[in-house]
């Protein structure tokens, strides 16, 4: 058995909006959840109901987003889907964490930089 995950996109990073993202990764884990396929899908319209229809389709178990309308996420909380929201950076980091199980709602992954005084 493996696990469906899908990141929607802006560029490099996890998208700002749920509703916003023009292509996702979906990417599927084995069971030790290692990488065994990702692809990068650019979608027509950019719009939730969009990327819900697509998650049911794609049969996905979990999804990592930046910003979501309360709508969608309790859509998708229905129909079985784990969310992670609220999440900010590269979608790289954000796979990494998901797959060591540091991922959380609300993670903020870009790398900090130390303050200098003046």
């Amino acid at each position: 058995m493996s696990e469906k995950l899908l990141i929607p996109l802006y560029g490099d990073e996890v998208a700002p909006r749920f509703d916003l993202a023009g292509e996702v990764l979906i990417v599927a884990l084995d069971d030790d959840r290692t990488i065994r396929e990702d692809r990068i899908i650019v979608v027509s319209q950019a719009s939730a109901e969009g990327l819900c229809h697509l998650i049911l389709k794609e049969e996905i178990g979990a999804v990592i987003c930046g910003g979501i309308e309360e709508e969608y996420y309790q859509y998708l909380k229905w129909k079985r889907v784990a969310l992670v929201d609220a999440v900010i950076g590269p979608w790289k980091a954000a796979l990494a964490a998901w797959v060591d199980g540091t991922l959380a709602p609300g993670s903020i992954l870009y790398p900090r930089r130390e303050r200098h005084e003046c």
